[in-house]
């Protein structure tokens, strides 16, 4: 052993009891919606937590006490900052002085529908740059199986630190539902692989001191496998719900009342609704990690790749909807005023990322149509180049059909039936409603 070094039992128990007495100083890298949630839970538990992140603007709302995110209420946030807990930076200088850090950035999808794996590699490559001996490094945006160990693990173990005893690796699948008033990041159950058995105990340890439970796994892959495969069932039973969906449109049945009675059945099903397309930062994007990776094996994803078409084809299911009843009122869609109710991704949060709304307005607009929308939670979005301002749901009394996209319950849905011509509702959300101007998914 090196003159100067300690023994691996030695540098593991260290780390070990500094998280337990709450000693050890703990970073986030990525502040978004699963950053500032952890970092918050980590401050509650008496941490002392460094957010990092590249933006100015998130690192100055967050040393306000100002939360951005809809899962961290502000009076959530602000006693923790002004006790000195919480503090966020851009500075990745400050690695040097934490001893642990949890890597929480995004993953997106290039169009070729390959991982995008830049956000990773540059927040590694700036945390190689300041590790040191005893820290805890974790994983926990969404990636292919093998990230952690063949991207991560050379480029921190460059200048002779060894995984599992000099440094700890980890991956542990983010599962944020944002929105979700019942399971957040307390609660939800964390998985956690590390690369040596020594990394997943010190990984394991490290989230049990602020959540509530922690399931480890036997290595970084699994944990990784783990998020794919949530997020691939998901993606999947929607595109069979779709596909169901489309079958009882043609021969004239109504497929959320199949979907309620077969939900009666206490065993062997599970209901998955259909719906205007897939939205969000993981159901769309996750199962194609899979996908790319399982092609590099000679294996063909051939659910994933099938799913991935059927629900890609909902927007333009919906647009046909909308033309169909526009012209069962004699009404063309070039021309006619189309109002969207509903343009996030999911109900009740204000995220439009790869929301199915912005396809179905797309389709619209390129076929004619004058477009609005209201949205409690998003004010304004750009369309292809045209910005457009949320108008107050009433104003949709004026429109030729209401397309409700997104569910919103903020929205006044029996003032919508009273008041307007046509609606094409693809999230059900009128289901007491009984009307002859509703034409349904």
């Amino acid at each position: 052993m090196p003159v100067g070094r300690s023994s691996p039992e030695l540098v593991a128990k260290e780390m070990a009891d500094k998280i337990r007495s709450r000693q050890a100083r703990v970073g986030v890298v990525g502040l978004g919606y699963v950053g500032l949630p952890l970092a918050v839970e980590f401050a509650k538990a008496g941490f002392a937590v460094t957010g990092i992140d590249v933006s100015q603007a998130k690192t100055e709302r967050v040393n306000l006490g100002d939360s951005y995110v809809g899962d961290v209420p502000s009076d959530a946030l602000a006693p923790l900052v002004e006790s000195g807990k919480l503090r966020a930076t851009t500075d990745f200088a400050v690695i040097a002085e934490l001893d642990t850090v949890n890597i929480c950035v995004p993953t997106p999808l290039r169009k070729t529908k390959d991982p995008d794996m830049s956000y990773i590699v540059s927040a590694c490559e700036k945390i190689a740059a300041h590790l040191h001996p005893g820290m805890l490094v974790i994983l926990e945006s969404t990636t292919y199986p093998g990230t952690t160990d063949e991207l991560l693990l050379p480029t921190l173990s460059r200048d002779g630190l060894r995984v599992g005893t000099d440094f700890f690796l980890c991956f542990s699948p983010e599962r944020v539902d944002p929105g979700n008033p019942q399971f957040q990041t307390a609660n939800i159950p964390k998985v956690v692989g590390g690369c040596t058995p020594a990394c997943t105990e010190l990984g394991r340890l490290f989230y049990e001191q602020a959540l509530e439970r922690v399931v480890p796994v036997s290595s970084t892959r699994v944990a990784e496998m783990v998020k794919l495969l949530e997020n691939t069932f998901r993606m999947i039973n929607i595109g069979l719900a779709n596909e169901i969906a489309m079958m009882c449109d043609r021969i004239d049945i109504n497929v959320w009342e199949v979907i309620d009675a077969a939900a009666t059945k206490p065993f062997g099903f599970m209901p998955f609704y259909p719906g205007p397309g897939l939205g969000g930062h993981c159901i769309p994007i996750d199962p194609f990690y899979l996908s790319w990776k399982t092609k590099q094996a000679g294996i063909e994803a051939r659910f994933i790749e099938l799913a991935g078409y059927i629900n890609g084809q909902m927007p333009h299911f919906v647009v046909d909807k909308v033309r169909d009843a526009l012209n069962n009122v004699l009404k063309p869609v070039r021309g006619s005023r189309i109002h969207v109710l509903g343009v996030a991704y999911k109900r009740d949060i204000d995220d439009v990322r790869e929301s199915p709304a912005l396809d179905v307005m797309l389709l619209l607009q390129r076929l004619g149509a004058t477009l609005c929308y209201s949205d409690p939670y998003i004010p304004a979005l750009r369309l292809d180049g045209v910005e457009l301002v949320a108008q107050p749901q009433e104003t949709a009394a004026a429109a030729d059909c209401v397309v409700i996209v997104t569910d919103h319950s903020a929205f006044d849905y029996r003032a919508l039936v009273e008041n307007t011509q046509l609606i094409v509702d693809t999230r059900n959300a009128l289901r007491e409603f009984q009307s002859t101007k509703i034409v349904r998914l």
